[in-house]
């Protein structure tokens, strides 16, 4: 049961929120291992997570662990703490909602990734790389082989683990019990091989390739005209496997490697929650989570490729990023929570850290999980998933001990956060937001496919300070007949978009192009770097939103190319007769504007005068470090929640002026009431911290 069915389902996503037959209900909880804990203790720690005010457990279920041979399975007959069907009847009893997690792949730093260790054995279901050998992930505590998500026979096995498992959720699904949502997969990339390069090669991926070709291109001869190639047969037509692009001509042929990429891994994700909805689960919420989207200590690069996540939501009820950090990356926390807030129609986090496995290189403490939770709510999140809420193997200082045993500073913080949910109503309040950032998803492709090195290791932070994912010391800098390597550039402007954006103290949030023009609705400005070429599909998106009253800003070039380098001028024709003034060219369209900027030391002035001209709401702070966010209630325009960050490592004097008379203000965190002079919030700051105000204005 698709969730755009028209069917009755008794879990929907209504208004950025988790619905339960219309209601709209908060899911605020964390994970818990039954198979890793002792039977006699599950009721034990239940209890402690109640206690801290979490109204969810999140559940994988191990495959690996529940298999005994092919087709048979241990729920308990065989090891008491197996019988998951007693453990989610627990949950229930102590009124908690429950999300599952049945895999096929979970992780979980468990050996085999929680497949049966027969599947990984099994040659035909390895992912091959470009050079047709077996794609390994290198994890602790062994390496294991990828496998191939477009392989019939994975699917076929998958269907028998799934008939086991799915006959008990589907006891337990909502209304008849306590599962709400079930997560399809996990953090399904390439196995984290990120590298355009690296996978998936196999025969059967090949053959999905060329059907996406056809399906874009028509026939052959589409194919052939698009690419500039004399193919004689579709079999012919084979992917790159390494970069050797030479002229801007060569592009398509590895944009299309890059998209079939996102293609991959929706085509499995799709089928797989077919299946689960076919066994049971189709009136509950399906969704999935990618892995965190950014390279070596949150630097923002090609944030978005493979991911796609709104062409994922075009097939499950809602997908999120999971979140592991600590508070010197508050720019990681911010890029990702704001990208899921602007994109995802549920903007949940599946993963949000609470503790952490053992070989982190740099791993912080609660006061950084206190700092992470709060940067990545004052963004927008509506919910969240703490992993881990209890300890167990390979997995450390969680706030729950394995035996049962409370670490108090965890329990405290994480319960302060639960109680600050509740008493702040955050159920009530949406984030702000009047100007929408674009990444741009076929520059982010160029990039990642003009990877010329790449580095294994941990996501976050590796010894050399380089990882999987591309970026400006990996790629190739060839121009490919530009005047400046587009690949290079565009992480430039985008960056320098985004920090002028918050000097403005205008409220941004981000998504890439593949958004549905539709929904840009409701934003007084859209900005986009855009270079020498662009989708038609894109350009006239952006006209269009001038046309109706919006304001665009792009730069540094109108492009003349669509996204097979043919002729297309849909922005140029709008700017060529634009008249040059104050750093950049102006172009009403409609009752809007289109504006363009070429200098990158003209941004700054270009992007604040932009947004004050089309009456973005702007909060005015004493000191640039400070990042804030402001989230009304539709119902009461008098209540606002203010964001307040001092993200640095030195103690700042915050001054905060929201534009209207403030009549009361009180911090959420401690509780309590704060002076104001009904103009500003004032207060000293320490670092690393973030206060949230409620705040009660005059309309």
């Amino acid at each position: 049961m698709a969730h755009h069915s028209g069917t009755h389902r008794p879990v929907t996503i209504e208004n950025s929120a988790l619905t339960l037959n219309g209601e709209a209900t908060s899911l605020y909880g964390g994970a818990v291992h039954y198979w890793r804990l002792e039977r006699d203790r599950w009721d034990g720690i239940l209890e402690s997570v109640k206690r801290m005010g979490f109204t969810m457990i999140s559940i994988y279920i191990p495959w690996e662990a529940h298999e005994i041979e092919k087709g048979r399975f241990d729920f308990g007959e065989i090891n008491p703490s197996n019988d998951i069907d007693a453990f989610l009847t627990l949950c229930e009893s102590k009124g908690f909602k429950i999300v599952v997690r049945p895999g096929p792949q979970i992780n979980s730093e468990l050996t085999w990734f929680g497949y049966p260790k027969r599947l990984l054995a099994n040659e035909r279901l390895h992912a091959k790389s470009a050079k047709g050998s077996k794609v390994i992930l290198t994890q602790v505590p062994k390496p294991i082989p990828a496998l191939n998500y477009a392989s019939e026979e994975f699917f076929e096995e998958t269907a028998l683990w799934y008939d086991a498992i799915c006959a008990i959720l589907a006891k337990h699904a909502y209304p008849n019990g306590g599962i709400v949502a079930a997560q399809v997969d996990n953090e399904m990339a390439y196995f984290f091989g990120v590298n355009a390069y690296i996978a998936d090669y196999s025969d059967e991926s090949l053959a999905g390739y060329r059907e996406m070709l056809v399906e874009k291109y028509g026939d052959l001869p589409g194919i052939n005209a698009a690419y500039s190639t004399a193919h004689s047969a579709l079999a012919e037509v084979d992917p790159p496997r390494r970069f050797a692009a030479t002229d801007k001509a060569d592009i398509p042929w590895y944009a299309d490697w890059a998209e079939y990429r996102e293609r991959y891994l929706i085509t499995s994700m799709d089928r797989l929650g077919q299946m689960m909805r076919e066994r049971g689960l189709g009136g509950v919420a399906l969704f999935h989570n990618y892995p965190h989207p950014l390279g070596p200590g949150g630097a923002a690069s090609g944030f978005t490729t493979p991911f796609n996540l709104m062409k994922l939501e075009e097939k499950l009820d809602f997908v999120g990023f999971d979140i592991y950090s600590r508070k010197e990356l508050f720019a990681h926390v911010k890029t990702v929570a704001s990208y899921v807030v602007g994109t995802s129609r549920y903007p949940y986090i599946p993963e949000f850290i609470a503790g952490v496995w053992p070989w982190y290189l740099n791993p912080g403490d609660w006061h950084d999980e206190e700092f992470v939770t709060k940067a990545a709510l004052m963004q927008g999140i509506r919910g969240f998933s703490r992993y881990m809420l209890v300890e167990r193997d390979r997995w450390l200082d969680s706030p729950v001990r394995r035996d049962g045993r409370e670490r108090p500073e965890k329990v405290a913080m994480f319960g302060n956060v639960n109680a600050m949910l509740e008493a702040g109503e955050f159920h009530r309040f949406r984030r702000d937001a009047d100007i929408l950032l674009l990444a741009n998803r076929e520059y982010d492709r160029l990039e990642a496919t003009s990877v010329l090195v790449s580095f294994p290791g941990d996501f976050l932070e590796t010894p050399s300070g380089f990882s999987e994912y591309a970026g400006p010391v990996t790629i190739s800098e060839a121009t490919l007949g530009f005047d400046e390597p587009v690949q290079v550039a565009k992480g430039t402007w985008f960056g320098a978009f985004s920090a002028a954006l918050a000097r403005t103290g205008g409220s941004t949030v981000l998504s890439d192009t593949d958004l549905e023009a539709a929904r840009w609705e409701g934003k007084k400005v859209v900005v986009l770097t855009t270079m020498d070429y662009l989708d038609e599909g894109v350009q006239r998106g952006l006209v269009e939103f001038a046309r109706r009253g919006g304001t665009v800003v792009i730069g540094p070039k109108a492009p003349r190319l669509d996204s097979l380098m043919r002729p297309c001028t849909v922005l140029a024709d709008v700017l060529d007769a634009a008249e040059a003034s104050a750093g950049a060219r102006t172009a009403r369209v409609g009752e809007g504007l289109i504006v363009l900027v070429s200098d990158l030391d003209e941004v700054p002035a270009v992007v604040a005068r932009a947004a004050s001209d089309a009456g973005v709401f702007e909060v005015v702070t004493n000191d640039e470090a400070l990042d804030v966010t402001v989230h009304s209630d539709a119902s009461d325009p008098s209540a606002k929640l203010v964001f307040v960050a001092n993200p640095t490592a030195e103690p700042l004097a915050a001054e905060i002026t929201l534009g209207s008379p403030i009549i009361a203000v009180r911090e959420m965190w401690d509780g309590r009431e704060v002076t104001t002079d009904g103009k500003t919030i004032a207060e000293a700051m320490a670092p690393y911290s973030i206060h949230v105000y409620r705040c009660t204005v005059t309309v």
